[in-house]
Formats: structure tokens, sequence, C-alpha cells
């Protein structure tokens, strides 16, 4: 199986955009050379339980079956660390490495952690690994190096880049996650406990996803931009949001050709055409611009087509007037004064003096 299978368009596009960026080549070639995987290896190997069938048998034999049911000839080597934060990672250059933490372990059931499992093969098979590991390198240089200017900027220019890639990454790995799980509702229950910690008994996947639908549609122009600053400092995207997409996926005809077996293989990787990546994934951003029902999306779409007042609707943006009138003493919803040529709420009425800047 190719990785071109599960794959999500926005994770390939975000890679290609991440290796055009100035100075990215440079900063991989040098940082290939110079980060310590040996002493990666030998640090988990020695402060870490190796996975085997004689320690955490069962998480073994998870690896074992995402990997035939992936197609990933090598098996990673996969360790659990002592750390109370539910996490998992796959690092590493020359091959990669798996690291689940003992908090992750505790929270998920079987099921959910098998969805975790092939969701971390998915990031070594599709080469996920060596960008991550660069990823966390460089992180910890920017907090280094923050005191010069110049260096922080360049640094933390190419740590954005490549946090908007990983968060796309992660996209693509939660379908390999499903194909490995064949569970959707474990893989739901698995990022909702993320999100909300080990009392299933008192959360609902239904709910979760509704939150997930609120969040997308919900706001207005500005809360838009509050997701955008929200996820910027993230690897990862929201658990909810991962959950929808997920769920969206796991409905499409794509995936069931996956499941009936049909499926691109690797050994026909070199003839695809990368502009035939750059079109789909082309054609993914134009229908999520055309159907998204966040309010950026409408603007833009509404400004791709002619369709909108964009000199209004920034306007309303900058000056809260696409926010709800509160009542006024006769019960009207405008802004309690009279007169105004746009009429209550209309983009030349008066302004509610508590909407103002």
């Amino acid at each position: 199986m190719s990785s071109r299978a599960y794959e999500h368009p926005a994770d390939r596009s975000a890679l290609v955009a991440l290796r055009k960026l100035t100075g990215f080549d440079t900063v991989f070639k040098t940082l290939s050379g110079m980060l310590p995987e040996r002493s990666l290896r030998l640090l988990f190997l020695s402060d870490s339980v190796r996975v085997s069938e004689r320690q955490f048998a069962e998480l073994h034999h998870m690896l074992l079956d995402a990997c035939a049911i992936l197609d990933l000839e090598r098996v990673p080597p996969m360790y659990v660390s002592q750390d109370p934060q539910p996490n998992a990672m796959c690092i590493g250059l020359d091959q990669p490495i798996i690291v689940v933490t003992t908090g992750l372990v505790d929270l998920l059931d079987e099921e959910e952690m098998r969805a975790v499992v092939g969701h971390e093969v998915g990031h070594a098979l599709s080469g996920h690994a060596v960008y991550r590991t660069i990823l966390l390198f460089l992180t910890s240089i920017a907090v280094r190096v923050a005191w010069i200017p110049l260096g922080n900027v360049a640094i933390m220019a190419i740590v954005t880049a490549l946090r908007e890639w990983f968060r796309k990454s992660e996209l693509s790995a939660d379908r390999a996650g499903l194909l490995v799980g064949q569970d959707l509702d474990a893989s739901l229950r698995g990022l909702m406990k993320l999100a909300g910690g080990h009392n299933l008994h008192r959360m609902n996947v239904d709910a979760f996803l509704e939150q997930a639908e609120e969040y997308e549609a919900g706001g207005d122009l500005r809360d838009s931009v509050l997701k955008i600053l929200n996820v910027l400092p993230r690897t990862h995207p929201f658990a909810a949001v991962r959950a929808a997409e997920l769920k969206k996926w796991s409905l499409t005809r794509d995936y069931q050709r996956l499941c009936d077996g049909h499926y691109p293989r690797r050994d026909e990787d070199g003839e695809t055409r990368i502009t035939d990546s750059f079109r789909e994934s082309a054609g993914h951003y134009a229908q999520t611009v055309r159907n998204g029902r966040d309010p950026l999306m409408k603007l833009v779409n509404d400004v791709a087509t002619g369709a909108g007042d964009l000199g209004g609707k920034l306007r309303d943006f900058a000056t809260g007037g696409g926010r709800p009138r509160r009542p006024g003493p006769n019960g009207s919803t405008g802004s309690g004064t009279t007169g105004g040529s746009g009429g209550p709420g209309g983009p030349d009425g008066p302004r509610d003096s508590g909407e103002r800047g």
C-alpha cells in the first residue's frame, strides 16, 4: 500500500509549501547531519521500556498487525516512556522510532490504543518522522536563541511552517489509524478522551462531534481570526476538529474502496506526477472554501465569486457590525437611537456604543 492511499490532500500541499520555504533546504541538510539520532536511540533504550513479546506484549501484537495492514516491511522499534501526559510520537531519521507515554497507555482501551498504534505506523510509512524530529530540535533551538532577533525570526519562520505541515499530517495519520483499527467509534472515543480525560461514562461522542460543528460554523470574522491565532503554536489540530474530519472521511467512497482492497501501490509512486498532487490539493481547498461554514471561508468564497461586498464586510468585521443587536426599550433590535439612512443594523445605520472599536 502506498501512503497516498490515506494521506490528506492538505498534508501533501503543506509539505510542498514547506520545502519551498526560503532556507529550509539548507537547514534540513545541516540538521540531518547534526541531529544525534544514535544518542536518541540510546536514550530510549536506557530510560524507557522497549515493546516486545515479553514487555507490553499486547502493544507488540498491535504494532505487528498495523505494519502488516499498512504493508510497512520494516517494523519500527516501539517504546513506552514514563510520562503522565498522554502522548505518542514517531521520530527518527534513518529508522523511525515510535514512543507512547504511560499516560496514553493508561487512558485508552485496547481498540482505542490500536488506532493510535496505526496512527504512528502511518506517520512512519509516510516518512513524517524526519520532519517531526527536525521540528522538535528546532523548537528547542528557538528557545535557546530567542535573544538573537534575526536568528529567532529565521528559525521561528521554519518552525511555524513545520507546525502547519504537521497539523495537516495528523489528519493523514488519523486515517491510517482508522484503516488499522477498522473501528470508527474507537478512534473517535480516543480523540474525545484526549480532550476530556478518562471519564468516558460522562461524555458522549455525538455531543463531541456537535462541538466540532459549532466550532467550525460559529461566530463572526473575528472568531475566524482568533481560531487561526489559537492554532498557530500547536503541533496538533484540536481534538474535536480531528474527530469531525475523520468521521467525514469514513463516509466517503475513497475510504470504502480502501476497505475493499482497492488502493494505490508503492511501486506505482514513481509514475505519480507532482501536478496530480497539486491538482488534488487545490480541489480540496476549493471545496473547503465553497462548502465551509466558517465566516472567513464564506467571505473568501463571496469575494472569489464576486458576490460579496468586501468593503462592507470588512467594515463590519472592524466595527462589530456582524454581531446581533441588543434589544431596545421597545423590544426592537436597533441601536437604541433613531434615524440613519441605513436603518437599524444596516451598513450605514447607527452603531451601539458598546460595539465600537
